[in-house]
């Protein structure tokens, strides 16, 4: 009986840590996830519309506009820069070896162009 007591008592002191880490984590993603915010397309609009004195519905427009020719610039392989704020690039991403997490085999991951992104001087 007394071995029962003291395998029982160990595996209830793992429960109780285990538990206890899980309390902690998840107090700090939600204190992270309040505290975190994170502006929308949406919210970016009227924000756009508030500041430049234009309606939802133009500000909207110019955003989409914004957004569409910097998308085509950067397909095209150009840099994209607004002094102060930050620049758009595209760089190459060489081919390269990895794992596949599933089975473990060595697999090969092709090469690919990706975007970057570099904060200006009022970002830093």
């Amino acid at each position: 009986m007394a071995v029962f007591i003291n395998i029982f008592s160990k595996k209830t002191a793992v429960a109780l840590e285990i538990w206890e880490f899980w309390t902690i984590f998840t107090k700090i993603k939600l204190f992270i996830n309040q505290n975190l915010k994170i502006m929308n397309k949406a919210e970016l609009i009227d924000a756009i519309a508030k500041d430049a004195n234009l309606t939802k519905a133009d500000a909207g427009k110019a955003l989409d506009a914004f957004v569409k020719n910097v998308t085509g610039a950067l397909k095209n392989d150009d840099r994209v820069a607004l002094v102060g704020f930050g620049s758009w690039s595209v760089s190459e991403r060489a081919e390269r070896t990895g794992r596949n997490p599933q089975t473990g085999k060595t697999i090969t991951i092709p090469a690919k162009k990706v975007v970057k992104f570099r904060p200006g001087a009022e970002l830093k």
